[in-house]
């Protein structure tokens, strides 16, 4: 029996197949070669076509095919991982009515303040954890008063991973923990959030059906196998968002565990059995992978947008004709602390950390006589790092104290300028996997189609590369108080 897990990124679709009998990827792949564009039409928007995601993601799984390496009939279960709290609203011929409005966009940002506004005299953190900010709801009131015409005409409104879903079984439905992301279910009365929905005035109608986490959300359908040279009885068995999903990837489901990863954006996930949440709703607490009513572990979240994306940016810039290995290589031979340069990370729209200010990215100390590409190269780096410890004194706010932190050994964590940076800023051993999202969603499929008796067997080949002790310590903390006195002023403007 063999898996097929999806991470559909904001940059590409990337599938793996893992051998379930032994819990070994065999193959990985990528499409589009080169990074999938944001459409931004406004400043703050971000959108991307969701039939585009359902055509890379054919391609990727072809791709994969053709390395010959295993039978495709062989997959019998499909994980799928996708981007968190987007927006993609569908007719009732399942066909989508508009782009796709993803994480990063920023456009209903005052709608969910005003919401936020208004509901807090009903204790709506204290029921839903998060103010409804941007996220899937808010981006749903949007279109509703702002294409009323095109609202009119939605059948259902769905998370990425259910609308890619959708698109491989024909059929429509969610779970708790992807619903929860949107700012849509209640902790308190364990159901879809009446108190949103009506204050928004959306018909309950409009959201997808609810199953478990790990369970049949349907049968592919027989055009798609036989596009796809798959199995007609291969079934979709568990979807999750992008960061759920990696700390399932890294074995992070009891309370205690803790889980980041740097890709395009940065993450670090804790998981919790209490009900947190942050008054100013700067960190958020969503349901897990393994949430359940009586059980009710929960994933606390800190986002932040602008990670990944800066040093990708930096590279089309700064660093024609070099790959990220080299230039890594020429930022670990600039000293720490950069000569000082500091540069602030958040240039991809409304950071929730900074109760959603849009602060802009912003480089300093510039010195044209003493200063290169690899000064910003390293100073790229610390300061995502030190926008990280930021966001985890937060948490320690709220009562997340990690000891250790897991992280898979990929995209930033590739480079020991940041590993280095992240462990000395935030004063947390960091141990490192070679695992990643698409093996993840593999591994939450087989265990949703009860391929694996139970998640020791499923994670029993996963095994620990490297630990990254903190080091300087002291001139990190000093650098970093530099770097948040900076931030502060940005803040304050």
């Amino acid at each position: 029996m063999l898996l097929l897990g999806i991470d559909l990124g904001t940059s590409s679709i990337k599938v793996s197949i893992v051998d379930a009998a032994t819990n070994t990827k065999i193959v990985s792949t990528s499409f589009p070669e080169s990074e999938a564009p944001i459409l931004s039409d406004k400043v703050g928007w971000a959108e991307q076509d969701p039939i585009t995601w359902w055509a890379n993601t054919k391609e990727a799984i072809q791709k994969a095919n053709q390395s010959g390496l295993y039978n495709p009939k062989d997959i019998g279960a499909i994980g799928i991982a996708y981007q968190m709290h987007g927006l993609v609203v569908v007719d009732s011929d399942h066909k989508p009515l508009r782009n796709a409005i993803i994480w990063c966009d920023s456009r209903a940002v005052e709608l969910g303040n005003n919401a936020f506004s208004q509901l807090q005299g009903q204790s709506f953190l204290a029921t839903h954890l998060n103010s409804p900010g941007n996220f899937t709801a808010s981006k749903l009131a949007w279109v509703k008063q702002y294409e009323p015409k095109l609202y009119g005409q939605i059948y259902k409104f769905m998370l990425p991973g259910d609308y890619l879903s959708m698109c491989f079984t024909g059929e429509i439905n969610s779970n708790v923990s992807s619903i929860s992301e949107g700012v849509l279910w209640d902790f308190a009365a364990h159901r879809l959030s009446e108190t949103l929905l009506s204050y928004y005035g959306i018909e309950e109608t409009l959201v997808p059906d609810l199953s478990p986490v790990f369970s049949t959300y349907g049968r592919i359908r027989p055009t798609v196998a036989d596009e796809l040279g798959l199995s007609s009885e291969v079934v979709v068995s568990f979807k999750a968002g992008d960061q759920p999903n990696n700390a399932l990837s890294l074995n992070v489901f009891e309370p205690g565990e803790v889980a980041a990863t740097a890709g395009t954006s940065g993450v670090i996930y804790a998981v919790t059995d209490k009900l947190i949440y942050d008054q100013q709703s700067r960190v958020n607490t969503f349901a897990h992978v393994n949430y359940k009513d009586d059980k009710p572990n929960m994933g606390v979240l800190l986002c932040i947008n602008g990670t990944g994306i800066q040093n990708s940016w930096l590279k089309k810039i700064t660093a024609m004709g070099y790959d990220y290995p080299q230039i890594n290589e020429l930022a670990a031979a600039i000293p720490i602390g950069s000569d000082g340069v500091q540069i602030l990370p958040f240039g991809n729209g409304a950071e929730r950390m900074l109760l959603n200010k849009t602060v802009h990215a912003h480089i300093e100390n510039l010195d044209f006589v003493r200063h290169d590409a690899a000064h910003l190269w390293r100073a790229a780096q610390e300061g995502i790092a030190f926008a990280f410890r930021y966001g985890l004194d937060i948490m320690r706010e709220n009562g997340i104290a990690p000891e250790i932190i897991r992280a898979g050994h990929a995209n930033l964590f590739l480079s020991k300028v940041f590993q280095q940076s992240f462990a000395g800023a935030t004063g947390i051993p960091v141990e490192l996997y070679d695992n990643d999202g698409s093996v993840g969603a593999a591994l939450g499929a087989g265990i949703g189609a009860g391929i694996y008796v139970d998640r020791k067997e499923a994670f029993s080949n996963l095994k620990r590369q490297r630990i990254v002790e903190p080091k300087e310590i002291e001139r990190y903390n000093e650098l970093y108080h530099k770097w948040k006195k900076s931030l502060e002023y940005k803040l304050s403007i």
